[in-house]
């Protein structure tokens, strides 16, 4: 039997934001068994691949070393012959100034299978995303994409004659563009606008007319950029600010999870980079929350403090061969809005949320006595809440602590972290529990002058026994969330930022 046959995916990454990448890209990134890629601008891209495909970096920067076209026609071919599943990603869309031609005759003349899947080209997102409409009835009825290398051989008096021009990689020959455009009849005052890392929170904004934009952008690095020339650019309507563009916010989370406060960062405009700072795992013994399930009947009141507790006492509670109903005559409280929602997704409604969303509040706000009850309290088998055990027992429950999962710190810190705090790209450090602040702090001991990393750098709590643990490692915390939950602290830091 001969081998699987193999196919090859020429794909477009787009501008550069994970956002903005297609649902088709998407799905078939996460089959790929190869990746050949470009220099692309947002590495979360690559996160999409399994970490089991081969990955192959053949740079494609403009100005800067890459694999020889033909070595990447071959790998392709190999690859595909092998029966491999092979995505070639590619920044914007693929056949826009993309060279990927040659990929395709290669391909075509080898017998292999491949199939093109377009992505956003920079010429039509950058405009869009500085507000600039690329047609207008009156002033702009078309538009002229190409290619600011080798000037030469393009007919200027042709595209002078065309009312709006999109240029794509033209940074170095700005000054002969003008030049030429004026010495075929483009007037000094016609507007331009310069993008550069258009989508990305870095992205830069010039405008001015063709007389001055080489005084505004003397000296400075205009590579990658989009340049448009025409009336329409004084029609650029921007819409409101987001509050966070322009900050850098390094998250830390849980290795396994996600983060939603990733996404509540980036929606107000911020770019994240998230550091894994805690590994959940389950307990070293299942044996005391087996006993304590066995019993559940006798039981008053079920106390579940995190969303990792949930997940693990009734994953454990399934794996045990019961469901929601062993908790008949239990009422449940939870500590916090995220713990709640994990609840919901079990489809069971808490008894009792103290209103403050912390521990600390349960006992002061619990909503019947105490005296006589017997309260399970699944959590973590070390470093838990030792002062909400105190408080209930004083109050004259029985508290029975069992060990339902375990956090741990990560052997290594992520190096994408590492690089962004030793470069000094991050503005805001956010934390969402002690535990996490404590390994952040561990982790950086792998770095030379640790402490260093911090400077001018914000550092964000979520709630004041976060706080306390950052006062007592780095001797500051620079801003606390009023509600403490993720929310709360978005809003935290976009006042901070607005009242600077």
């Amino acid at each position: 039997m001969g081998l699987m046959m193999g196919k090859v995916y020429l794909i477009g990454a787009g501008p550069g934001r994970l956002d903005y990448l297609t649902l088709r890209a998407k799905e078939l990134l996460s089959i790929a068994e190869v990746l050949v890629y470009d220099a692309l601008v947002e590495p979360k891209i690559l996160e999409l691949v399994s970490s089991k495909s081969l990955k192959i970096d053949v740079g494609k920067r403009g100005g800067l070393p890459s694999t020889e076209q033909q070595t990447i026609n071959q790998l392709l071919v190999e690859y595909c012959l092998q029966g491999k599943q092979v995505v070639r990603l590619k920044g914007g869309d693929p056949l826009i100034f993309g060279r990927v031609y040659p990929e395709m005759r290669s391909l075509h003349d080898a017998g292999c299978d491949f199939e093109l899947v377009p992505g956003i080209t920079s010429a039509l997102a950058a405009p869009l995303l500085a507000g600039i409409p690329l047609t207008d009835k009156d002033l702009g009825r078309c538009f002229a994409v190409f290619s600011g290398h080798d000037t030469n051989i393009l007919d200027w008096g042709a595209l002078a004659k065309i009312d709006t021009l999109v240029i794509l990689m033209a940074g170095k020959s700005l000054g002969i563009i003008i030049e030429q455009l004026q010495a075929n009849g483009r007037s000094s005052d016609e507007a331009i606008a310069i993008i550069r890392n258009c989508s990305l929170v870095t992205q830069q904004i010039w405008t001015g007319t063709l007389a001055d934009i080489l005084d505004q952008t003397d000296g400075v690095s205009l590579s990658p950029s989009i340049i448009i020339i025409g009336q329409v650019v004084n029609l650029r309507i921007m819409s409101d600010h987001l509050p966070l563009w322009g900050q850098t916010i390094l998250v830390t989370r849980a290795a396994e999870q996600k983060s939603q406060f990733t996404n509540l960062l980036e929606a107000q405009g911020a770019s994240v980079v998230e550091m894994p700072a805690l590994e959940i795992r389950p307990p070293s013994s299942w044996q005391s929350l087996d006993n304590a399930i066995a019993i559940l009947n006798q039981f008053d009141w079920l106390i579940l403090t995190s969303a990792n507790g949930v997940e693990y006492f009734f994953n454990r509670l399934a794996t045990l061969g019961k469901d929601t109903r062993a908790l008949a005559g239990v009422k449940i409280a939870v500590v916090g809005k995220k713990t709640a929602a994990i609840l919901k997704h079990f489809g069971i409604q808490p008894d009792f949320i103290p209103p403050e969303y912390v521990a600390d509040s349960l006992c002061d706000r619990f909503p019947e006595n105490l005296e006589g009850k017997k309260i399970l309290f699944p959590r973590v088998e070390t470093g838990g809440r030792e002062v909400l055990v105190k408080d209930l027992s004083q109050r004259g429950a029985t508290v029975i602590e069992v060990a339902a999962y375990e956090s741990g710190c990560p052997s290594k810190i992520d190096l994408r972290a590492s690089m962004a705090l030793q470069q000094h790209k991050i503005n805001i450090i956010t934390f969402a529990s002690s535990k996490t602040v404590q390994n952040f702090y561990n982790l950086i001991q792998q770095v030379t002058n640790p402490l260093s990393l911090l400077e001018n750098v914000c550092i964000a709590s979520i709630g004041p026994q976060t706080s306390k643990t950052c006062l007592e490692l780095f001797g500051r915390v620079d801003l606390e969330a009023k509600e403490y939950t993720l929310e709360g602290l978005t809003d935290a830091i976009i006042n901070r930022l607005n009242n600077l």
